[in-house]
């Protein structure tokens, strides 16, 4: 009897995706950083007890687009930065070893 080959989720990722660096890769983990920073705002969202309705007021946009935020789409740092900032939560930023605090 043969046996079974296992991979490793890296190696799953190489052979389905693509291997670090490829296009198609580097879009997945963009589209996965940004489900998580949507994650993020909505995880500190609910701990403030903040429905999307108040949360966008607080912003000054509509309850749609914190939906859309949360969901990880249309994210770019200053919206990011305008979330946190709004409920009051200190979150920060690391570039190549430069660190920026945003609240």
């Amino acid at each position: 009897m043969d046996k079974m080959k296992l991979y490793t989720h890296d190696e799953m990722l190489d052979r389905v995706v693509g291997e670090r660096g490829t296009a198609r890769r580097d879009a997945l983990e963009a589209e996965l950083q940004s489900y998580l920073i949507g994650e993020a705002i909505k995880q500190a969202r609910k701990e403030k007890k903040l429905t999307q309705e108040q949360l966008g007021k607080l912003m000054g946009v509509q309850r749609a687009q914190v939906s859309r935020i949360e969901n990880g789409h249309n994210l770019t740092v200053g919206t990011i930065v305008r979330a946190f900032k709004a409920m009051g939560v200190p979150a920060a930023f690391s570039f190549g070893g430069v660190s920026l605090s945003l609240c």
